[in-house]
């Protein structure tokens, strides 16, 4: 079957599978031809607010079936959906807004973006006119999520990929005939919102839960019979602790694969999951929103390879020194990925991809690989704090907590924390009693997304910087770090 547009296989599949369910998400479900339906609706409102092909439409809703109908609505009229958090403050907002320079925001309130259209939370598009027919068009660039940087900005990470698929190939991720895909992550997030859109257009269906909630998850799995799932080690975590009655209580024999991702998953915790669902189930990918390649291992390959990350599929890794040399295996390096397209797989906007001669670039990520073409990975390069699955640039913080006026200097850094992998901790210079710690908590609030606000604040009086400005996070972090 030749390619054919994302909206043109929804409707393939509702007048194929009219009573299949599309999206589920708590209370509400949408069978495929009513999710096609809401999808015309609002690509019409979308279009008298003057969306066209190659815009942008900025999409700040929570997980919901609101938030599908929002981003297919884009495709349908050829822009590009850029989803963000639900929960980000006005200034972030802004600042993505300037970035991607959206035609209309959805998700906010009413006039809260001057200069640009806007659609509440909770908004449903008055039905179309009868008759009315839009002309089939292709997003070139077919998802736009946000990446913070290491410079403290944001930057959008736009997809090198249009909005197309060949229904007849086979997809990468495993989804069975029928069975739905299980998403207990946040679909801002680039990993999320792949797995669903793709379960999605594959046929199989989402079930997405509104928030993270272990037991929950597991009910989403027993109740819809979810055949694939998706997690970070930090939901495997908070689902293993659960008492065992509880975790062992639900019935998951029809899930066939549990992806996991996004941030490092500690060896006793791939091991415990392996055992109780069998290495078959398991599988891990590493690889960034920019999709230059990735490494992907199953859990019988990880138990040859313990702690390894997998071998590229497509694409190549390579390892150097911080002159660029390439490295033997076992030894560690700066990792660089190479993707084998033709084509571009992203475009930045607001930054610049790290990259040097023969079309390898580097994610900032430290590792190492073995003599079978494995990959381990280090400690990050960068300073980036990995907490729950959510990636957190130090600078960024530091840019916001700067902003008091009692704050001399800032150094962010993130400490070992047994549920979330790293918290974020903030040692701030200032005078002795100068700033309450609950009000800098308030003056945040304003400036940064929740997750994002340090859990514990630590205020010195000496010099956190040189006089050229530099600080060693690595330095105060391993200081911090028990002996």
């Amino acid at each position: 079957m030749a390619v054919v547009s994302y909206i043109e296989q929804l409707h393939r599949l509702a007048a194929a599978h009219p009573e299949r369910s599309a999206v589920t998400c708590g209370d509400e479900a949408v069978s495929y031809p009513e999710l096609v339906d809401r999808i015309d609706d609002l690509a019409h409102e979308l279009r008298s607010l003057g969306v066209c092909q190659g815009d942008m439409v900025t999409i700040a809703l929570p997980n919901s079936v609101e938030w599908f109908v929002a981003f297919a609505a884009s495709w349908r009229l050829g822009a590009t959906p850029q989803p963000v958090s639900s929960r980000l403050p006005q200034r972030e907002i802004d600042a993505i807004v300037e970035l991607a320079d959206p035609r209309v925001v959805i998700g906010v309130p009413d006039g809260s973006v001057p200069g640009r259209a806007t659609l509440p939370i909770g908004h449903r598009a008055p039905a179309r006119p009868a008759g009315s027919e839009l002309p089939v068009v292709v997003s070139k660039e077919w998802k736009a999520p946000t990446s913070g940087g290491s410079t403290g900005r944001p930057k959008l990470i736009v997809s090198g990929d249009p909005a197309a698929l060949d229904p007849e190939v086979p997809s990468t991720l495993l989804f069975g005939a029928t069975g739905p895909m299980i998403m207990p992550g946040p679909l801002y997030h680039n990993g999320p919102l792949i797995w669903s859109v793709q379960a999605l257009l594959h046929g199989n269906g989402v079930v997405v839960l509104p928030r993270f909630d272990p037991e929950a998850t597991l009910a989403a799995i027993q109740d819809h019979r979810g055949e694939v799932v998706y997690m970070v080690p930090t939901m495997m975590k908070r689902i293993w602790r659960l008492p065992e009655d509880v975790r062992l209580s639900y019935d998951l024999g029809s899930l066939r694969t549990l992806w996991h991702l996004a941030e490092p998953c500690p060896e006793w915790l791939k091991q415990v999951w392996i055992d109780w669902l069998g290495p078959e189930r398991i599988v891990e990918l590493y690889g960034g929103t920019e999709g230059q390649t990735a490494t992907v291992i199953t859990g019988h390959e990880w138990l040859a390879h313990r702690g390894s990350v997998g071998r590229p599929v497509p694409g190549s890794v390579q390892i150097t020194d911080a002159d660029g040399n390439e490295l033997p295996p076992r030894e560690m390096g700066e990792v660089w990925l190479r993707n084998l397209r033709d084509t571009p797989t992203y475009r930045y906007v607001g930054a610049e991809p790290r990259a040097r001669e023969g079309g390898w670039e580097s994610l900032g990520d430290m590792g190492w690989l073995d003599e079978d073409g494995y990959l381990y990975l280090g400690d990050r390069a960068a300073d980036m704090i990995l907490s729950g699955g959510a990636n957190i640039y130090p600078a960024e913080v530091e840019f916001a907590i700067q902003e008091h006026p009692q704050v001399r200097s800032v150094a962010v850094i993130g400490l070992p924390d047994e549920d979330k992998g790293n918290t974020v901790h903030a040692i701030v210079e200032a005078d002795a009693g100068a700033i309450d710690e609950a009000e800098l908590r308030g003056f945040l609030a304003e400036r940064l997304v929740t997750y994002k606000i340090p859990r514990t604040f630590e205020f010195v009086d000496e010099a956190l910087r040189d006089d050229a400005g530099k600080v060693r996070r690595s330095a105060l972090r391993a200081a911090r770090l028990p002996s």
